[in-house]
């Protein structure tokens, strides 16, 4: 398979993986943007957050993300969580993810 994503959640491809369960997978982005870069995604590929047909899976990856943020340090402080949608929003892997970011003052968006 072609994706990057798909390649790290089958083992082929090397990643720091900080959580996994039956579905979703997080790991860490290996061009971090600010101390805490987490990506946390299903393991079946989804293209995008426009494709989902099973609204639950987001919530559990909501979940995932709001106790990784715990886990790491940034969940009292704040912290962004950042779903990409196609190559115009800066999607470059297409395989639904959030972006958990955190652990330094974010600029405002907008």
């Amino acid at each position: 398979m072609d994706c990057i994503f798909c390649r790290i959640i089958s083992g082929e491809a090397p990643g720091e993986i900080v959580y996994q369960d039956d579905e979703a997978i997080a790991f860490r982005d290996i061009n971090p943007q600010a101390p805490t870069h987490i990506l946390i995604m299903p393991k079946s590929h989804i293209p995008s957050i426009a494709e989902v047909e099973d609204y639950g899976l987001v919530g559990r990856l909501v979940n995932i993300a709001n106790e990784l943020a715990k886990r790491e340090g940034v969940g009292e402080r704040g912290y962004r969580l950042v779903i990409n949608s196609g190559p115009e929003s800066g999607q470059e892997v297409p395989h639904l993810h959030i972006h958990l970011l955190g652990g330094r003052v974010l600029g405002r968006l907008g």
